[in-house]
């Protein structure tokens, strides 16, 4: 039997851009300056009408997410989705994340690591 793919669910419609999940996976990790586990991006800016625009932050796993394969094998949840503050971030079975999917009517990205990089639960 395979086993179960795992991912992380990302609401950007709640995201605040505050860069708390890019600060937590950088100090957990020890990653240095200027590479990133996750990492915020700018998307926009684009015009709503004539008066307003609208510019997004974004929280975009990298390459180098594992999920936090080590804190997820002691049964913690990825340090990312621990210090989100504004709880946008959901970390589960690919299959359930998926399903959440199908019924949004919001703003969501799924991230799911390469085969074999991620953690075994």
């Amino acid at each position: 039997m395979a086993e179960k793919a795992y991912g992380l669910l990302i609401n950007y419609e709640f995201c605040t851009g505050c860069g708390t999940c890019e600060m937590a996976c950088s100090v957990e990790h020890d990653i240095p300056i200027g590479r990133y586990g996750i990492q915020m991006a700018t998307i926009g800016p684009w015009q709503i009408d004539k008066k307003n625009w609208q510019l997004d932050t974004v929280p975009i796993p990298t390459d180098e997410c594992d999920l936090c394969a080590k804190r997820v094998e002691k049964g913690k949840k990825p340090t990312c989705v621990k210090h989100c503050q504004s709880l946008c971030m959901e970390y589960g079975p690919v299959d359930e994340l998926t399903a959440k999917l199908a019924g949004a009517t919001t703003k969501h990205v799924l991230f799911v690591p390469k085969a074999g990089t991620a953690a075994k639960q």
